[in-house]
Formats: structure tokens, C-alpha cells, sequence
């Protein structure tokens, strides 16, 4: 451990003892390190981040949603009978009282008590861990469902704001940066046939149809921690992104990257399929907590929150295509064009599996 990362560390209220600290988990945005601290009493371990400031600008509203998520979730997992400092994350303060630390460049250090006899899974590779990724979620919304969503900032402003992302897509498409624009005509009407989509959640909520929630914006399954012996989920992580938004958001994120039969970036398109065991597997789950505290609308709009978010981040990867690949990191030429097809393609199976889709929710 270097002496940079070992000074930040000692910041933290943590017991005394010999240090030490190694790179952690798969993560793209921030970087992650498991320390260890040996006592004479035994051995405890704590996960200590860097936030990436060049995606979270204002880091500070970051930490303090994590505050006030946390602090709340606390509070309503103890009333349910559970364990706070094991069903949500707990924030480790600074030997002054603080929930962070800046180092000498600037950069926003923080620190997380480690929840022992936990594992991750990238992929629910199985309907019985798609479900269980669904319970997750779907209790984080329960669970949330009392709390006042937009006392929270935005800590990415419009990142889930479908109508915006297109509109940041036609902005790509007026500039043509890096000259790309004649190849992907076929993409772009496919994008522009369905505009009208875009609008549909956001409309619903202006109309006051459903409810602001808080929401968490990266539902992935490794974004759950799972019991290393029973298998089910415990607590769900990487609270970064947490801020207000719709239901149908978490709900359609989970879908699009959880029932895709291929990888993100799939160059056969025959490969990529809509699962739609897996679907019903997630909807069940979810809804099994969810739909405790959702309104019969929201439940009605899962299915299009599927479709936009797999229609939301397409667009995303054929703006950055037309932009140059400025913001998703890319390993051949081309790669972002790939990942906008396979998106687009699992939106096509979707709209061919709507009736099913629908008639999936309104059983669960």
C-alpha cells in the first residue's frame, strides 16, 4: 500500500492496528480498495473508494445522498427486524466526523464498513438468480417508498431522461464529429420511428400518473450482495447514482442487461434474444416487494420501462459512436456501433414479445 493510500486510510476512524490494502471488485467508474487492519483482537476489513470526480462532478452531493439514503434505510430495517450494519451500506467517518476526505489533488476519498460472508455474481445466469436480483431491487424500492425522493440532488443530471438522451443523439447526429454519419442511416431510423416512446414515462409523470421514487440507476446484479450460504440477496451496493427518478427505470435497466441472451456487444444479432423466462423471473421478484408500495399504473409502465432503457442506452452508444467515442471506453473500431445494435435489436424483440410482456406483470 502505497503511502499516499495508507495516510487517507488513517484518516478514517478505524481501530488501530497494521494496515494494509489491495484493489477490490470489477468496478469501471471508481477506484476500490479492500483494507485490512490487524489488531490484536482480530482482523477487520473496510472498503475505501475513490470517486471517479470526472463522472460524478460534485461528489460532496454524492456522499450526501448516501447519507441520507443510508441513514433512513437504517431505520426501516430495523424496524423490520434486521441488521442494519449487514442489509445496507454504512459509512465510516473521518477521524474529525466526516464522511469523507479529500487528498492532495482534490480527489474524494470514502470508506465503507466491509459486510462479511457476502459474494457477487456478474451474471444471473440462472431465472432463480434473476429472481433474487429482482427481490433485491425490489425491496430497496419498499424499503424506500416513504422516504421524500426529491430531497436528493441529481448526482448525474438527465442521466435517465429518454426524450434528452434523444435529443443529445440528434445533436450528435447535426454535428457528424467524427464522420461516421453514413453508416449508420439504418440506426438512426430505427431511433426516429420510436421518438414518440421516449416521452412516455416522463409524460406519465407530469400527468401526475406515478409517483417520484428514489431510485438506483445501476441494477445490475452485481450490485447485489448475496448470503455466501443461503444465496439470497442481502444488501444492494454502489450507491453513487441513487437520486430521483421512476420505478420503471430500475425495473427496465435490470431487464435490459439480465434478459439479453447475448453479451452487450454481440456482433451476430442472431444471438441476442429477449429471454422472456428471465423477464418473468425478475418481475416476479421485484414485484414481490415492490408491489407493496407501487401504484397499479406504475406496475402497468414496467414493461415500456424495459423497452426505454434498452432504447435509452442504445442511443447513448450511437451518440458516442457519431462523437467519436468520447465516453464509453472502446477495445476495436466500431465497438460502440456493435453495442448500439445489439440494443436495438433486443428492443425489436420486445415490441415482438409485447402482449406477452404485458400479460407477464398483470399475473405477477
Amino acid at each position: 500500500m502505497d503511502s499516499k493510500k495508507l495516510d487517507i486510510a488513517r484518516r478514517f476512524d478505524v481501530p488501530e492496528g497494521e494496515i494494509s490494502a489491495e484493489p477490490y471488485g470489477n468496478g469501471h467508474i471508481n477506484d476500490t480498495l479492500c483494507v485490512t487492519v490487524s489488531a490484536a483482537q482480530g482482523q477487520r476489513r473496510f472498503i475505501m473508494q475513490r470517486v471517479n470526480r470526472y463522472v460524478f462532478q460534485k461528489p460532496e452531493e454524492v456522499i450526501r445522498n448516501i447519507e441520507q439514503v443510508t441513514e433512513y434505510l437504517r431505520g426501516v430495517i430495523a424496524s423490520e427486524g434486521g441488521d442494519p450494519q449487514r442489509e445496507t451500506l454504512t459509512l465510516v467517518r473521518t477521524k474529525d466526523g466526516k464522511t469523507f476526505t479529500y487528498d492532495e489533488d482534490g480527489e474524494l476519498w470514502r470508506m465503507y464498513l466491509f459486510i462479511e460472508d457476502t459474494i457477487s455474481r456478474d451474471l444471473p445466469d440462472t431465472t432463480e438468480l434473476f429472481a433474487l436480483s429482482g427481490e433485491a431491487f425490489g425491496r430497496f424500492q419498499r424499503q424506500m417508498g416513504g422516504f421524500p425522493a426529491a430531497s436528493l440532488v441529481e448526482s448525474i443530471p438527465d442521466f435517465h431522461n429518454t426524450p434528452a438522451r434523444y435529443a443529445q443523439l440528434m445533436d450528435a447526429v447535426a454535428r457528424n464529429a467524427a464522420g461516421r454519419l453514413g453508416e449508420v442511416e439504418e440506426e438512426l431510423a430505427f431511433c426516429r420511428a420510436r421518438e414518440k416512446d421516449t416521452h412516455a414515462l416522463l409524460d406519465a409523470l407530469a400527468a401526475g400518473e406515478i409517483p417520484l421514487r428514489v431510485t438506483h440507476n445501476d441494477t445490475k446484479l452485481n450490485n447485489v450482495l448475496l448470503d455466501a450460504k443461503t444465496g439470497r440477496g442481502v444488501c444492494v451496493i454502489d450507491l453513487d447514482t441513487v437520486m430521483p427518478g421512476l420505478a420503471a427505470y430500475d425495473f427496465g435497466d435490470s431487464i435490459r442487461f439480465g434478459a439479453n441472451t447475448a453479451e452487450e456487444d454481440e456482433r451476430d444479432l442472431s444471438k441476442v434474444q429477449f429471454s422472456l423466462p428471465m423477464y418473468e423471473a425478475f418481475t416476479r421478484g421485484f414485484l414481490s416487494e415492490a408491489g407493496r408500495v407501487m401504484s397499479r399504473r406504475e406496475i402497468e409502465l414496467l414493461p415500456m420501462g424495459a423497452r426505454l432503457m434498452t432504447l435509452e442506452c442504445g442511443m447513448r452508444f450511437l451518440a458516442d459512436h457519431l462523437n467519436g467515442d468520447k465516453y464509453f471506453r472502446i477495445h476495436r473500431p466500431g465497438h460502440n456501433l456493435d453495442r448500439a445494435r445489439t440494443q436495438f435489436a433486443l428492443v425489436r424483440h420486445m415490441e415482438e414479445n409485447w402482449d406477452a410482456m404485458l400479460d407477464v406483470v398483470k399475473r405477477a
